[in-house]
């Protein structure tokens, strides 16, 4: 064989190897990591390690002794279904505590390692809904692919009175509390907001909103 011809051949197949295959810091679909479950109240959630983090695979659905959590619900049958969908809401003081021993609420710096790890800002919504459960809005289909196991669902809020304004439904948005305050006002706090598009979002609400938890591994 003309040894220029094997050379390129060679040097050709290399440069396709390296372009097709996924690199470590965004893993495919089929690469989901399940990390230890966790029992906690009379429920086990199993977890997911997502790059360096290990974060519950679904909403906190746990009812404390004290502080502040509610589901939807016009009877007690619609109010479990909901709860053990989509998890409690929780106001923030609450939520700050909620969390099992060696788990806590993400701070904006876990949220954005999420998110820059799935892929960005503008995509990581889509890569983090469930496959199925978002209502298709304004012409845009909600629904995600998933590719993490983090299995986001829109849990909706709870609206309290506040200059902020309201949040989007069950449905049409999730809202995940941040533990970081808004200027530390002891008024509003942070959010990680996943609606029926492909984006995730930062803002901030009162404290006294009710809005889903995701615990995270210490």
């Amino acid at each position: 064989m003309n040894k220029s011809f094997f050379y390129l051949a060679l040097s050709t197949m290399v440069f396709f190897l390296a372009c097709s295959s996924p690199s470590d810091e965004n893993k495919p679909s089929s690469n989901i990591v399940y990390g230890t479950p966790v029992t906690y109240g009379n429920e086990t959630y199993e977890t997911v390690v997502i790059g360096t983090q290990t974060w519950f695979k679904r909403n906190l659905n746990y009812n404390p002794n004290e502080g502040n959590s509610w589901c939807y619900g016009n009877d007690d049958a619609e109010i479990q279904a909901n709860c053990l969908k989509y998890g409690r809401l929780y106001d923030w003081a609450t939520a700050m505590t909620i969390c099992p021993p060696g788990f806590r609420i993400p701070t904006n710096a876990d949220w954005d390692k999420l998110i820059n790890y799935v892929g960005d800002s503008l995509t990581a919504g889509t890569k983090l809904k469930t496959t199925t459960g978002w209502v298709s809005y304004g012409g845009e289909g909600g629904n995600g692919t998933d590719d993490y196991g983090f299995s986001a669902l829109p849990g909706g809020c709870r609206v309290i009175s506040d200059p902020w304004g309201g949040c989007m439904s069950t449905g049409i948005g999730g809202h995940w509390w941040s533990a970081d305050e808004y200027e530390d006002n002891n008024i509003a706090a942070y959010y990680q907001g996943i609606a029926y598009l492909a984006y995730v979002y930062q803002s901030y609400r009162g404290k006294g909103f009710g809005f889903s938890v995701r615990c995270l591994k210490n």
